[in-house]
């Protein structure tokens, strides 16, 4: 992804500043779907027809990630460390998403849907975390 797009998505020119702003997003979107499982995991367990007890376990781990990504997206310049962690468990994230689809899940329609779209999800604020940590280290070069 071009820093034009990663600009426009970010809506500034400053990687530092689209850096932070993607790891908020993924902190923000990441927890919210914590909490749904939380909350709701009875209810999401039969839409999805998955296990609720793993969408609570689910839950928990999205929530303390959340809160993770969220705190190395508030500091004025996260490290890079934390960022590469961040995209690769992301990618693992997505990754195992798909596995499970295929070796240990049986989910609904509804449930493959959803499991496709927040893999694919979260496989994008990789690429965006990624390409905004690229422009960050190349405008500091």
């Amino acid at each position: 992804m071009s820093a034009t797009h990663l600009a426009a998505l970010a809506r500034t020119t400053e990687p530092q500043l689209m850096l932070r702003r993607f790891l908020a997003l993924d902190a923000v979107v990441t927890g919210t779907n914590g909490i749904a499982y939380l909350v709701a995991s009875g209810p999401l367990g039969r839409l999805f027809d998955v296990d609720s007890g793993l969408l609570l376990v689910l839950g928990v781990f999205l929530v303390v990630y959340a809160a993770a990504v969220g705190l190395l997206g508030s500091r004025p310049s996260p490290a890079a460390l934390g960022v590469r962690a961040v995209v690769e468990a992301n990618l693992a994230w997505a990754a195992v998403s798909f596995v499970a689809l295929g070796v240990w899940l049986s989910p609904s329609t509804t449930g493959v849907v959803w499991i496709v779209l927040q893999a694919l999800t979260v496989a994008g604020f990789a690429a965006l975390q990624y390409g905004s940590l690229k422009a960050r280290q190349g405008s500091s070069d």
